[in-house]
């Protein structure tokens, strides 16, 4: 992006004279530690940031890229956030185009030591909708899919420290058994659903619906930030009635609104379900029970 290619250039020109750049849109990461012997790890989303710092432990110190709150089929790098990726060792990406725009990033970068590792690689992935050309992006919320993405950080930071080989095999083990324990116990817990069918606020749930056998009915957004017409609410409060849905779910990261009227329309309530979970201190484990939560108050 040429946007991105400007930062860039903005920040070798601040370094050069010694004035500090403040981020644009939102408040940027601070530079990393380059003081630190810990490995730096750049991780796009939450979910990836927690799955690196589970197998990496006191080995690495990983910057989150997209921040708590804001979603990262729009969010844009910051300056600061660009200088991480000059210093990193790892960059953790979901790929399946969500990261708009990682390819940008890393040449503005120049990072020849940077180890790019796409976590979907080797997953089968889902057609994806409005907005989504390479598929739909939200793997992460399968946990066994979880499990191929923690994989593909336990062998990326083996490349970049073979020391901690031993470390990163142990830790990964250990969490991989964590995600197992997590998919059963969801398994359990979604057998007990009278309603296998629901109403999300985008499609970022179609692999969670798969792996446990439920039936995304409706989306309020099929374009990320892209509000539905008053013919796709009235479509949408069809279908809730048809199914008789006892909540229509939205998420944190957009406004409620839509929801709200679909919810008032059809006699539900509003729910959220958080795809991204919250800080602080993140785990994807914990926001996954979260969400199979909500999801019970609805579906059983």
């Amino acid at each position: 992006m040429l946007k991105i290619r400007l930062l860039w250039s903005l920040i070798v020109i601040a370094m050069l004279i010694g004035v500090p750049l403040s981020g644009c849109g939102g408040q940027a990461s601070p530079p990393a530690d380059t003081a630190t012997d810990k490995l730096l790890v750049a991780a796009s989303i939450i979910p990836l940031a927690d799955f690196t710092r589970q197998v990496g432990g006191d080995r690495v110190q990983v910057e989150l890229l997209v921040p708590p709150g804001a979603s990262p089929h729009t969010y844009e790098l910051t300056p600061a956030q660009l200088q991480v990726l000059s210093k990193a060792r790892v960059l953790v990406l979901n790929d399946v185009g969500l990261e708009f725009w990682a390819d940008d990033a890393v040449s503005a970068a120049n990072n020849p030591d940077l180890i790019v590792v796409d976590t979907s690689q080797g997953l089968t992935i889902l057609g994806g909708d409005a907005g989504e050309s390479s598929g739909n992006p939200h793997i992460w919320l399968d946990p066994i899919n979880a499990i191929h993405q923690v994989e593909k950080i336990r062998d990326a930071l083996i490349q970049a420290d073979p020391d901690g080989a031993e470390v990163y095999r142990a830790n990964a083990e250990r969490y991989i058994g964590e995600l197992k324990a997590l998919d059963q116990e969801i398994r359990n817990r979604v057998a007990t659903f009278s309603s296998k069918k629901f109403i999300a606020f985008h499609p970022a749930w179609v692999y969670f619906a798969q792996r446990y056998g439920l039936e995304q009915a409706a989306v309020i957004e099929t374009t990320p930030g892209k509000e539905p017409s008053p013919a796709e609410i009235a479509e949408i409060v069809k279908t809730a009635r048809a199914i008789g849905a006892k909540a229509i779910f939205a998420e944190p990261q957009f406004s409620p609104k839509a929801a709200e009227v679909i919810a008032a329309e059809s006699g539900a309530e509003v729910l959220f379900l958080n795809p991204l979970g919250e800080p602080p201190d993140f785990s994807y484990l914990d926001t996954m029970r979260y969400n199979v939560g909500e999801m019970e108050k609805a579906l059983k």
